[in-house]
Parts: C-alpha cells; structure tokens; sequence
C-alpha cells in the first residue's frame, strides 16, 4: 500500500481539503478519509493519526475498496497537491556514520553503536517541495540520500526480533545538512534541523510491499548526475537494531522518523566538494520505495 497525504485546491488556489490518500494505479489517488465516511469507517486526515489507529491497515483496505466500487474519493494524481506523507511527526531520529564506507570518507571511526541525532519537525518538507536557506546564515548545504523507517506502533523497550512489528513502512528521505554550522558547533541538531531540510516522500510504502529493507539499491542524483550509489545491505546497524535501540532510552510513537543513516559520496567529501546552490535539483531514489525531488533555492 502506498499512503501520501494529500490537498485538494480551488481555483484560486487556496486549500480546499487535507486528507489521507492511498495511491491505487500510476494515475489514481483515493481520499481514503471520505471513501470511509461513506462506508462508515472513520478514518483521519493526517498520516500520524492514521497509524495510531487500531487495524489501521485494515480500514484504508476497506475504504479503498469502497471507493473503487463506487466512484467515492477517487481523484486524478495531477488533480492534488501531494504533500509530506507523514506531516507532523513527534519526533525525528537521526543516525550518523551507519554505512561504514560514508564513515570513512569523512576519516571517522566505525561507531560501536548506532550514533543519534534528531530534526526538528519544522525542518519537515514533501515530494516537489523547495528547501530554501539564507545564504548568510549557511554556505554549505549538502545532500544525503536515506531510507527513512516510519513507526506505526508505540515501542518501548522492544527486541530487535520483535522490532520490525512496529515499523508502518518506509520512505525516502534526504538528511539535508548545512555542513559549516554542524560541524562548527561540535553536535549536529542546528546544522541538520534548518527549516526545510528533512525532505521525505514520495509516499509512505507499507512493510507488506517490501521484501527485505536491507536489500535496497540507495542512490542520489544532483542536477541529474549520479552521486551516490549503494544499497541498504551496506547499513552498519539495520532497521530492527536501530528501533530497538531507540526504543530503549525513549518511547517510539505512531508517525516518527527514523532516518537510517546515509552511504558514501555526499557533496562536502567529494573532491573538489560538491555543496548546493541556487536552482539545483536533487532525486533521492530507493528500489521499492520511489523517488523524491526536490528543488533547493536561496531564501
């Protein structure tokens, strides 16, 4: 299942309606949170309130199924504005150094353990959305391709075995980072929580669709050239290690991020560096999960 958030727009372009949508076809899009009303199921309008539901992935079935039956909530894609998949997120968890080529390019050590930073919900952007930063405040914004694990049940204190049983699906995510603030402050929130700079998208791809998050070709595409190319297989701690061991300092809640950690070629370790300016485009691609691009700009 592919889950996005969504608006409809009037003519005039102001926002009619928010909702939760499920992608059904390459061209079809259904208003999950109307298709249900209709059919008597209540469902949210907002991602994050969706998955704290009970058998949330049983109700968007039953109200997709509902509206391709009958005509209720189902728009053409290029007719709404697709949004962040997960808007408001409570939190969101950052790894660094987890693929152990990226660590050393930057002349890091191999972390022992999963080593963690967060964003700020602020810094949250969609699919199309721009990531604009002064450039008096920061002169080095770089890139980071990510799988990003999105939590669909509450953890606290789980096992790696059982982890994965509370992880909704996955995203792409680009771990924007404004290089000379975060490595300038000696900690990385400030540098990596700029608003705008946690692009995720294009949807949220329920676990059911993925076979394995651990065998997932990564990569990014700057301006169209291919910058970073790996895979999931190279992640230092995976997915179920990592939501264990976040789970057992705090309590994981419907809707957060985990950001997985990024692999090898990011712009500032290149030579010469290649940092983001004015009118650049970057894709975030991953196998199974889709593509997300955005354009960067001045503001």
């Amino acid at each position: 299942m592919h889950i996005g958030q969504y608006e409809t727009t009037g003519e005039n372009g102001t926002t009619e309606r928010r909702w939760c949508g499920v992608r059904t076809s390459a061209d079809r899009v259904v208003d999950v949170t109307a298709a249900g009303e209709a059919a008597g199921i209540e469902i949210p309008r907002a991602t994050t309130d969706v998955l704290a539901e009970w058998q949330w992935q049983r109700k968007l079935t039953l109200a997709t199924e509902y509206a391709e039956e009958t005509g209720v909530g189902v728009h053409d894609v290029d007719d709404v504005r697709r949004l962040a998949p997960v808007s408001d997120p409570g939190k969101i968890v950052c790894v660094g150094l987890n693929y152990r080529d990226h660590a050393e390019e930057g002349d890091n050590p191999i972390p022992d353990e999963p080593v963690l930073f967060s964003k700020f919900p602020t810094s949250v952007t969609g699919p199309g959305g721009t990531v604009g930063w002064d450039p008096e405040y920061t002169e080095k914004v770089d890139f980071e391709a990510e799988l990003v694990a999105v939590v669909g049940r509450r953890a606290r204190r789980v096992d790696p075995e059982d982890a994965l049983d509370h992880v909704a699906g996955y995203l792409a995510g680009n771990d924007v980072s404004a290089r000379d603030l975060q490595h300038g402050d000696g900690q990385w929130v400030r540098g990596k929580s700029l608003d705008t700079f946690a692009p995720i998208g294009p949807e949220l791809v329920t676990m059911d669709e993925i076979d394995d998050p651990h065998d997932l070709d990564i990569w990014a595409d700057v301006n169209g050239e291919r910058l970073q190319d790996s895979s999931t297989s190279n992640l230092i701690f995976g997915v179920d290690e990592l939501v264990s061991f976040c789970s057992q300092a705090f309590t994981l809640e419907p809707g957060d991020l985990v950001f997985t950690g990024t692999p090898p070629g990011v712009g500032v370790y290149r030579e010469p560096p290649v940092l983001l300016e004015d009118g650049d485009t970057v894709t975030v691609g991953i196998d199974g999960v889709g593509e997300l691009t955005n354009e960067f700009a001045y503001q």
